[in-house]
């Protein structure tokens, strides 16, 4: 009898909690999917960056296998491929080539960090791209871009 007393109690607390995980909803609610939305870089090699509106930011496309974006004055596209375990690779990446007489070092900085990626990591409205465990580009999503999953 204690031991059904016990695990009732054990079982209706545990439900009881992640119910009202406020926390929890809140996070699901800001997860987004890597493709289908629109992300704004806000951190490049470990250096904090805070781009004008429209500039440094990518859009993966899950159906074409697309990546695109604006770096600092320059187009950027290309391939890209994902594994379950959130590899990444980006591959025949293109930009235009106009002189960028403004964040041109960090858009030589975007384009070697998405060339070396080897995976990603999401942590609700968070787009990490990693180079074997490294850090290289962080990036935020975009209010409103989402498609419908």
């Amino acid at each position: 009898m204690r031991f059904f007393i016990k695990t009732t109690v054990i079982a209706l607390l545990a439900g009881l909690l992640t119910g009202c995980c406020r926390p929890c909803r809140i996070y699901q609610r800001s997860q987004r999917p890597l493709a289908g939305t629109s992300w704004q870089l806000i951190q490049i090699y470990g250096q904090n960056f805070h781009p004008d509106s429209g500039r440094f930011t990518l859009r993966f496309d899950q159906q074409q296998g697309r990546v695109s974006g604006m770096a600092a004055c320059n187009s950027i596209s290309g391939e890209y491929s994902t594994t379950e375990k959130r590899g990444l690779k980006i591959e025949r990446l293109a930009s235009t080539q106009k002189l960028c007489l403004r964040d041109g070092d960090k858009e030589a900085l975007l384009i070697k960090a998405l060339e070396n990626a080897t995976h990603y990591e999401m942590d609700g409205p968070m787009l990490m791209i990693l180079s074997h465990g490294e850090l290289l580009a962080l990036f935020q999503s975009l209010p409103g871009e989402e498609t419908s999953r």
